[in-house]
């Protein structure tokens, strides 16, 4: 990672979760992040110049930022506002499985908590920031918008979510891909526990569509490492069906399942060009920052 040692550190997860409102935890994640990524080496991923491109044959002599010239001996243009602004859809998964958690944050607090950081960070590009909840169908839709006060919007509506009933991925993103009319960026924060098959099927939608995807993939340690190691009471959240288990006969075989699907996801996601982030909710949120930055510089 490109970050300077005498840099902010990132925040751990549990202090952000004593951050009070949802408003302050994204506030803080944000600002403290762009202030040690410009005082860092790694200048790639700079807000501002995102704003600028480099000269092409053709292009009107009014439009060269003659300050830049005088800097760098190049010539850069001042990017249009349609070229720099991109609009960005938010998809959360609040189905009942988002709600568990081992440590200080639910995976849904993890999710929500991120998705307030995306926005706080797509508001501050200028980018138009649409906001989408769902479990087996669409609960909560804001359409993508820049104009002021929307982020606040968004920031109440995800204070008001709360998670609901069933997986069902697939369905909620085809509904969103047909009714996207903006070519843009879509940003899927989820667990993925529904059929591999389905949620990459839905999620090329997107793609076709002219849509760059990128995926949070939203785990618990627990659900990871399985560190479980007297006879457990397992219950599933969304059906409540309950299980009796001795972790050590069943170690092996889960952490071969779940292995196996988060690889399936990372392997045939890349190989279609979709951007695949694997995130335990212990693992500071700054690190999907960086991710979503990457991908939006080549969205642009």
């Amino acid at each position: 990672m490109p970050w300077a040692a005498h840099d902010r550190p990132f925040l751990d997860p549990a202090v952000v979760a004593r951050l009070g409102t949802l408003e302050l935890k994204a506030r803080t994640i944000v600002e403290g992040f762009l202030s040690g990524l410009h005082r860092s080496p790694f200048k790639g991923f700079s807000v501002e110049f995102a704003e600028y491109r480099q000269y092409i044959p053709g292009d009107a002599l009014s439009t060269i930022d003659w300050k830049v010239y005088a800097r760098s001996d190049r010539f850069y243009v001042k990017k249009f506002e349609e070229e720099t602004n991109l609009h960005c859809h938010v998809m959360l998964d609040v189905s009942n499985s988002m709600s568990y958690g081992s440590g200080p944050m639910t995976k849904f607090e993890y999710g929500a908590c991120l998705a307030a950081s995306l926005g706080y960070l797509m508001n501050r590009q200028r980018d138009a920031i649409g906001l989408t909840a769902f479990d087996e169908q669409i609960v909560s839709m804001l359409p993508a918008s820049s104009r002021p006060g929307h982020l606040r919007a968004v920031l109440v509506t995800l204070n008001r979510l709360t998670p609901g009933r069933k997986t069902n991925v697939s369905k909620p993103l085809h509904q969103l891909a047909d009714s996207i009319v903006r070519r843009g960026m879509v940003v899927l924060i989820s667990d993925l526990l529904d059929d591999p098959e389905e949620v990459i099927r839905g999620l090329k939608h997107f793609q076709f569509r002219g849509n760059d995807v990128i995926v949070f993939h939203i785990l618990d340690p627990h659900e990871t490492d399985f560190p479980f190691d007297r006879a457990t009471r397992f219950e599933d959240l969304e059906t409540n069906e309950e299980i009796m288990a001795v972790p050590g006969a069943v170690r092996d075989h889960y952490l071969k399942e779940i292995g196996g699907l988060m690889e399936r996801y990372r392997r045939e996601l890349g190989a279609c060009g979709i951007d695949y982030q694997l995130l335990s909710t212990k693992h500071p949120l700054e690190l999907a920052l960086l991710s979503y930055l990457s991908t939006r510089s080549r969205a642009l």
